[in-house]
């Protein structure tokens, strides 16, 4: 079965800076619904396309069609007094921020550096800034259920 819209592909996968460090060794397999449902990025999917079991891609991608740029206004510096004893470097956590319109969104933060008194949070993706070379081979293609195709996500 070739990947086309309202299949879920299951990948086995890499990320890679361009100087080949490894970024994630992708141990879990990458499992998503295709066709447009934003599950992964954009690039992949259409690489993906019309591909089968066995067949691989490798894919460069610029931080603007991966994980994005780096935002410096996503650094936040708190008090220390306003967290536990016990948080470390790395750390990360999530903050629900409320908006302008009323709409409440998640914000992911990692802990960059801790003094006795500020923490510094980065609200930017880990990947953020980099040019990434996405490789994969794909382990299996299915049809979606329904529910998924409802959902716009796989189970």
């Amino acid at each position: 079965m070739n990947i086309t819209k309202d299949c879920v592909v299951k990948l086995d996968y890499s990320v890679n800076d361009t100087e080949k460090n490894l970024l994630d060794s992708g141990a879990e397999p990458l499992i998503y619904l295709h066709g447009g449902y934003d599950d992964i990025f954009k690039k992949l999917e259409n690489e993906l396309e019309g591909k089968k079991v066995g067949d691989s891609i490798r894919v460069q991608m610029t931080p603007q069609e991966s994980f994005g740029k780096y935002d410096d206004s996503l650094i936040v510096i708190e008090e220390r007094h306003e967290f536990d004893d016990d948080i470390f470097v790395g750390e990360q956590f999530q903050e629900i921020i409320d908006e302008e319109n009323g709409q409440e969104s998640e914000i992911s933060y990692t802990i960059t550096k801790i003094t006795e008194d500020t923490v510094t949070l980065d609200g930017n993706h880990p990947l953020a800034g980099i040019d990434v070379i996405f490789e994969a081979t794909v382990l299996e293609v299915r049809k979606a259920t329904q529910k998924e195709i409802k959902q716009k996500h796989a189970r």
